[in-house]
């Protein structure tokens, strides 16, 4: 019975979230409290949360101080020289651009958040893309894939999410499996060599230069077009006399239309780059004195986080804390910065601590238990002790096919149970969890992929098509390496 409404509850939450008729929070609450009555262990609800959100309040304490630790620092625009100078590196050439985008995205994906990212990279390098008549899909799946492998970072979320469906700590989670996300990091960037060499060899290499003159000329033809019909009009109507004279001054006004109609141009073009920079060069809260400080602290933060130095997150609330009375030493600017990321917090968190309530359910009522029990008894015995390998291949279909809330509280318990029957450690479970993000990433269950397909201007099904095989590859180039390295 214990199997049937373990499965049965995990049922109800996915298809309600991956329905939308509940939000992931509501859900990660009202439904495990419901079948917890059903279990007949209502009384033990108060126990169970009790004892899971004293378990994850340091998960949730990470999430928020990074959140607002590099929301901080792109405020003060620590990554605006890095934005710029990738812009330049990057010129006209297809393939410049092209790996220009991979690592823009790598960056920028440090701040954890996928829309984020998204936002930054497209405004950075749409007009690229435009102007160079680009493949647009190019862009969207290389941006997708790197953030993916990004998205492994231990405040982007899946690694938190792993931390807490199976109460480990992240940091233990995360550091062994730098080394193979760097393989698949890489593998995103020669990637990007290849696709970006395509369309190099499909367009060509101008300077910039060139394409603006390219630009002017076209935009000069058709203006001078419509002014000759123009002034035909105007010389068929006026006098042979007077005619002549207000011809000559038409035609200069007209010639000095032209040229200030192709300089509005120009200047409506370079509107259209600031607007499309995510990142305001006139923003109010740049500190631009105190830029080598802000890289000087992210430096050492993520260097005593690989080194652990101190859990991760007492390492976020210091540098949060320094960062934001360094940067901002006015109270009502600090609450400015505060309340701005504010949302994102509340969405983490409240996540984090939502999911108490459905671990705490799934664990003590002993439904997680009788679950892993019978998938255990359904592995072929030659399996078992592969179920890290096995945890791997299934992240790559179930992580695309429902959201990650839904697989790393309802799937991977259960996943961790049954590797815990055959000797396999919850932590090589948990980091095996993590390989399929590459491909979640280009998920129609992620929002954050529809603000880059929306703000590229391409189809979802495009994006789709072109992206779901690079990122599945890259996605396995992660497990083998994982598998070579001996951390899965």
């Amino acid at each position: 019975m214990l199997t049937i409404l373990g499965f049965a509850m995990i049922a109800t939450f996915l298809v309600l979230i991956m329905m939308k008729k509940m939000s992931p929070i509501a859900a990660l609450v009202l439904i495990p409290a419901l079948f917890c009555v059903f279990v007949g262990k209502g009384a033990q609800l108060g126990d169970y949360v009790i004892e899971g959100v004293g378990n994850l309040a340091p998960t949730a304490a990470m999430l928020m101080f990074a959140i607002v630790y590099f929301g901080l620092m792109i405020d003060v625009g620590l990554f605006d020289p890095i934005v710029r100078g990738i812009l330049k590196f990057c010129k006209a050439d297809p393939l410049r651009i092209v790996v220009g985008t991979a690592l823009l995205a790598a960056i920028v994906s440090l701040d954890g958040d996928g829309s984020t990212t998204f936002m930054i990279t497209v405004s950075a390098m749409y007009p690229l893309y435009k102007r160079l008549k680009m493949s647009l899909v190019v862009m969207t799946g290389v941006a997708a894939t790197a953030n993916g492998v990004m998205n492994t970072l231990p405040w982007g979320g899946p690694t938190a999410r792993a931390a807490t469906a199976l109460k480990l700590d992240a940091g233990d989670i995360f550091v062994p499996m730098i080394p193979a996300l760097l393989v698949g990091l890489l593998f995103v960037f020669v990637l990007a060599y290849f696709l970006g060499l395509r369309e190099r060899k499909r367009l060509g290499v101008l300077s910039l230069d060139e394409v603006l003159e390219q630009e002017k000329i076209v935009k000069d033809e058709e203006k001078s077009g419509s002014e000759e019909t123009v002034l035909v009009g105007a010389g068929a109507s006026s006098a042979a006399g007077s005619g002549s004279g207000d011809d000559k001054v038409r035609t200069t006004k007209a010639t000095g239309g032209a040229g200030s109609g192709t300089d509005a141009d120009a200047e409506d073009d370079d509107a259209d780059d600031v607007r499309l920079q995510g990142l305001d060069p006139n923003r109010p809260t740049l500190r631009p004195k105190l830029y080598w400080f802000n890289a000087l602290l992210t430096v050492t933060l993520l260097t005593a986080m690989i080194m652990e130095w101190l859990p991760i997150p007492v390492l976020f609330i210091l540098g949060a804390a320094l960062a934001l009375t360094v940067n901002f030493p006015h109270i009502p600017d600090q609450k400015d910065r505060l309340a701005a990321h504010a949302d994102n917090v509340l969405n983490v968190s409240g996540m984090v601590f939502a999911a108490a309530v459905f671990t705490g359910v799934l664990q003590g009522t002993g439904m997680v238990d009788s679950m892993a029990k019978w998938i255990v008894d359904g592995i072929p015995a030659g399996m078992g002790p592969h179920m890290a390998l096995v945890t791997g291949f299934l992240s790559l279909p179930l992580t695309y096919f429902m959201s990650n809330d839904g697989f790393y509280f309802g799937v991977l318990p259960v996943l961790a149970e049954a590797g815990a029957a055959h000797g396999v450690s919850p932590l090589e479970i948990a980091r095996a969890s993590l390989v399929g993000q590459p491909l979640h990433m280009s998920s129609p269950l992620v929002p954050a992929v529809y603000v880059l397909v929306g703000m590229a201007k391409v189809e979802f099904g495009d994006h789709t098509r072109f992206v779901v095989k690079w990122a599945a590859a890259t996605s396995l180039i992660i497990l083998g390496a994982g598998v070579l390295f001996g951390i899965i």
